[in-house]
């Protein structure tokens, strides 16, 4: 049964309401004491505000990712508390920062929206309807901006890494997760982090049980979602995310760009000679010895020329050797990049390939 709120107790007991929610993993790093209120009119949501919803119809997403890392199963009536955002999922949503009268689940890890395309595989999306925003003492919405990393400087003598690939599901994060293991193994204090995407708590997760000394993501600068966000934005986001890992210690750093090098946030970002100084090497993952060869064409006419190839095409011998064939590239395993020698020559390459462009 759909559990119904009166308008006046959702005046007068925002907090309360927001206490009993469930809340998705993109808003870990609001402190959920500042809600003060509600403003009911959640039409003019701006992306990364707070919003407040009841659960109206289950469909695609069937679970929430909660802040505490564990998936929370939904059910019809629930209350969760969501950021407005983008979407851009090649194989599942893509949808816009828009909240009506109903609002779509665009992700479980925590994006509300409006969807506008879905892949074929995908059902309807889960359906919630919005209470309102959530607001603090000064009666203005609770914006995940509020909550983000200080912008900072690029660091100096951080070791940088990029990984890009050819689409989503290429094998991106277990490129990253499975270097950041053969980094820490190598006695390197590695930081993996996550430039773009939807935020959720999979690549985070996996980043972690891979023995990352710090895990980051554009989350910590307050975007739920990277998606129609501005490049600039996402510059600055990327260098504020490499000085708090070198803050905290860490002398190494891979840092996975979403989806493929054709998406545009990613191909702004790889594009520009500013964010590319970033890093003394990519690694490409993907699935074929054909996208291998189309990518690393891709990469080039962008000015990048990858230190090897991973993700799926690594798990068949034959489609390895084609794309070794084809590119001239190694295709690096999960063995091979979880291995400390391996992982500490590709380390070394890129220091050699960051002097030489500097």
């Amino acid at each position: 049964m759909t559990i119904q709120f009166p308008a006046a107790l959702i005046r007068t007991n925002a907090a309360r309401l927001a206490e009993r929610a469930k809340w998705a993993f993109s808003a870990r790093r609001v402190a959920q004491e500042d809600v003060a209120g509600l403003i009911e009119e959640a039409h003019g949501a701006r992306a990364g505000d707070l919003v407040l919803a009841r659960v109206a119809r289950i469909g695609q997403h069937r679970n929430i990712q909660l802040v505490s890392g564990r998936p929370s199963q939904l059910y019809e009536g629930d209350l969760i508390v969501m950021p407005c955002g983008a979407r851009y999922a090649a194989d599942q949503f893509e949808g816009v920062a828009e909240i009506g009268a109903e609002a779509d689940m665009l992700a479980g890890g925590g994006v509300l929206g409006r969807m506008r395309a879905k892949h074929g595989k995908m059902g309807a999306p889960t359906r919630v309807t919005p209470l309102g925003l959530l607001a603090g003492a000064d009666g203005a919405p609770l914006n995940l901006s509020a909550y983000a990393l200080a912008p900072a400087r690029r660091p100096a003598g951080l070791s940088a890494i990029a990984v890009v690939g050819a689409s989503m599901n290429a094998g991106k994060t277990a490129t990253t997760a499975s270097l950041a293991h053969g980094l820490a193994r190598a006695g390197r204090r590695v930081a993996a982090i996550k430039a773009t995407g939807t935020g959720a708590f999979g690549d985070y997760n996996a980043y972690l049980d891979a023995g990352a000394h710090v895990v980051l993501d554009f989350t910590d600068c307050g975007m739920a979602s990277t998606y129609r966000e501005a490049p600039a934005r996402l510059s600055a986001a990327l260098d504020a995310l490499l000085a708090e890992a070198a803050a905290r210690g860490c002398d190494a750093a891979v840092v996975e760009f979403a989806d493929g090098v054709l998406q545009q946030e990613t191909d702004a970002l790889i594009s520009d000679p500013r964010v590319r100084s970033a890093f003394g090497g990519f690694l490409f993952a993907t699935g074929c010895a054909l996208s291998a060869f189309g990518g690393v064409s891709a990469l080039a006419a962008r000015g990048i020329a990858p230190l090897a190839l991973s993700g799926l095409v690594a798990r068949s011998p034959l489609l390895a050797a084609e794309a070794e064939a084809a590119t001239g590239l190694r295709v690096l395993d999960l063995d091979d990049l979880r291995d400390p020698a391996e992982a500490a020559a590709l380390i070394r390459r890129a220091e050699c390939g960051a002097r030489e462009a500097a």
